[in-house]
């Protein structure tokens, strides 16, 4: 702890922000962007870990929550949301929970995030257990909404992560399995919707597509569990009929209404 420093407060590698060009603005905003995936990679081993960890605990039937305040909570959110649609899964089995309740996504409630109990009462509410994950986002790394959360997560027996852009933060050190991904300084000092939620949005992208995978959701590269919600998502199921099966646009797109979903249809024909 006493190494600890918040690089996500550091002061911006520029200045006089106000007297640059828009194009020069929208530059070196493109350029610090390009550190984030460098900093993600560097944080794939940790990631792994996760994974490996979660699919077991999520073939068990087991859930996966994410926990955070501001903008790491609606981007735990956003994530969570985009499971029932693209890998048709029930919205009860990967959850996201926001200091402050859903109001805080889009309005932000004052002092939410510095209750250290909360999280653990708001996660209660699900009926929690052991068999459950939960993953705590949080730029700073000490957010006490989010390492109560997951103090009190590991204590019962969760397996539990931390997302940070601070190395050593209280967060990394709460959580079993560390995500610690050091973009550097933010463009504008101290924001952190920025690189810090760029770089948590890649690492949620990785955390949940890789255990569709792991669990089966996704067959050779298609999202074959997908609900088929519009028009875009019918077409989308036809073609991947159409190229599974060799069938025509028009068989296909018969085949598909008859099954409901692309997975139910390939495993009816047999391949």
């Amino acid at each position: 702890m006493s190494d600890f420093k918040k690089i996500t407060e550091d002061a911006s590698d520029y200045d006089n922000l106000e007297q640059m060009s828009t194009g020069e603005i929208l530059r070196y905003i493109n350029s610090e962007d390009q550190k984030v995936a460098m900093a993600v990679a560097k944080a794939i081993p940790s990631i792994e870990h996760l994974v490996e960890g979660l699919a077991v605990r999520f073939l068990e039937g087991g859930r996966l929550f994410y926990i955070g305040a501001g903008t790491s909570g609606r981007l735990g959110i956003l994530d969570a949301s985009e499971i029932p649609p693209t890998f048709g899964l029930p919205h009860e089995r990967v959850i996201g929970i926001i200091a402050g309740g859903d109001s805080a996504i889009r309005k932000a409630v004052e002092y939410a995030e510095d209750d250290t109990e909360q999280a653990w009462k708001d996660l209660a509410a699900f009926g929690i257990n052991s068999l459950d994950t939960v993953v705590g986002i949080a730029s700073s790394g000490t957010t006490p909404y989010v390492i109560g959360g997951v103090t009190a997560a590991r204590k019962k027996g969760l397996l539990t992560a931390g997302i940070t852009n601070n190395p050593g933060s209280p967060l990394a050190l709460a959580a079993e399995i560390p995500i610690e991904m050091q973009v550097g300084p933010e463009f504008v000092t101290g924001s952190t919707r920025m690189k810090g939620g760029t770089s948590q949005k890649l690492a949620l992208n990785m955390i949940s597509t890789a255990l569709m995978i792991r669990i089966g959701r996704v067959k050779g590269n298609k999202m074959v569990n997908m609900q088929l919600s519009n028009n875009k998502l019918v077409d989308r199921g036809t073609r991947y009929l159409m190229e599974s099966l060799q069938l025509d646009y028009k068989t296909a797109a018969e085949v598909l209404q008859k099954y409901g979903s692309v997975k139910k249809a390939i495993d009816a024909y047999g391949k």
